[in-house]
């Protein structure tokens, strides 16, 4: 008997349609991971285009940062450099507010002073009126007189008076007697001595010179000293002696000796002091012919300068200090202009020692 053929489940054919459906998976696999890795990719692209636009936004904040931080920096050093500058402002202003005040007060001291001389002004008009009106001789003001040994009197310069037993007279011969404008003195002072000697400010301290030698009483003695930086006498062989003014060859041998002197170098007033210690006994009258106060001290500066009138009225303050007590000083003062300090400092100086004061017109003597 023949035998039975066996029958299989899995025949070729349904092998067959196995793999081809597993195949298809596959490939059906392998098409969406491939649409995948693009997506994949283009996200990436579009991840990594984002990150470098952060890279570079961080970069750009970064130099933003270090920009800022450098403004801030000088922004805190401006700021520090302007709260100093604000502080120097506030103790600027605090000075400048005190040093107000001083002035303020300054101010109202010196108003308080000039009416007091206003005061001191009327009462010597005062006095001057009453002893024009006692005169019997009045002569006529601004007449030009001629000065002679017993001549004329100008009655109308009341104050001054040779009443002293010794008499020196200190005529200041420095530069600036050559006229009242310092602009003429610098021009004048590089001329001729003929030229200096023939200035109209010097020819007005000569002739007062001879106006006083003139009014010495014949019983007093006097002496004649000019001065510039260093004292002399007119008649070089009678330091540290006393005249006769009754001797009138001597008064014309002193006045002749005054037309040969020539107005030179600067003004020390301390130095001019020094010559009431030279002579013997010391003078109970001591008249100053001046023009301003002094350019120098005992010695000349060390370096050739510009002097103010500060440092001129310290010079005047310490030529007072080395005057000797008890000496009269009669000031005649031909004032330059400009010096205003002066004519104050020169009548102080007068009104504490017990002497006059004058400020006498330019035709006088």
């Amino acid at each position: 008997m023949r035998k039975r053929r066996q029958t299989e489940v899995f025949s070729l054919s349904f092998l067959d349609c196995i793999c081809c459906g597993f195949g298809a998976v596959i490939l059906f696999y392998m098409i969406i991971s491939a649409q995948s890795g693009v997506e994949r990719i283009r996200k990436t692209n579009d991840l990594a285009s984002q990150v470098r636009l952060l890279e570079e936004q961080v970069l750009e904040g970064t130099k933003n940062l270090v920009v800022l931080r450098n403004t801030l920096a000088k922004t805190t050093s401006e700021t520090v450099s302007a709260s100093s500058r604000a502080t120097r402002l506030v103790e600027q202003l605090k000075t400048e507010r005190d040093q107000g005040s001083i002035y303020d007060d300054t101010t109202v001291a010196r108003r308080a002073h000039i009416e007091k001389l206003k005061a001191d002004l009327r009462a010597l008009d005062e006095s001057t009126r009453r002893l024009e009106a006692a005169s019997k001789e009045a002569g006529p003001p601004g007449d030009a007189v001629k000065i002679a040994k017993g001549g004329a009197d100008r009655r109308y310069i009341t104050g001054l008076r040779m009443q002293g037993k010794r008499v020196l007279v200190l005529v200041d011969a420095s530069a600036s007697m050559l006229d009242d404008d310092i602009v003429n003195i610098i021009r004048l002072r590089n001329t001729s001595d003929e030229s200096r000697r023939a200035a109209a400010k010097w020819r007005r301290g000569v002739k007062t010179v001879g106006w006083l030698a003139a009014q010495v009483p014949a019983t007093s003695k006097f002496q004649v000293y000019r001065f510039d930086t260093k004292p002399a006498p007119l008649l070089a062989d009678t330091a540290g002696t006393w005249l006769s003014g009754g001797d009138q060859a001597v008064i014309d041998r002193v006045l002749e000796a005054m037309d040969s002197v020539v107005p030179q170098n600067g003004t020390s007033l301390v130095n001019a002091f020094g010559a009431i210690r030279q002579l013997s006994p010391a003078p109970d009258q001591v008249i100053l012919i001046t023009d301003g106060l002094p350019t120098q001290g005992a010695a000349p500066p060390a370096i050739r300068r510009y002097i103010d009138a500060g440092a001129r009225l310290r010079l005047f303050d310490e030529a007072v200090k080395a005057l000797p007590t008890r000496t009269q000083i009669d000031v005649v003062l031909l004032p330059m202009r400009g010096d205003n300090p002066a004519a104050h400092a020169f009548w102080t100086l007068a009104r504490r020692t017990g002497g006059a004061y004058l400020m006498p017109s330019k035709d006088w003597p």
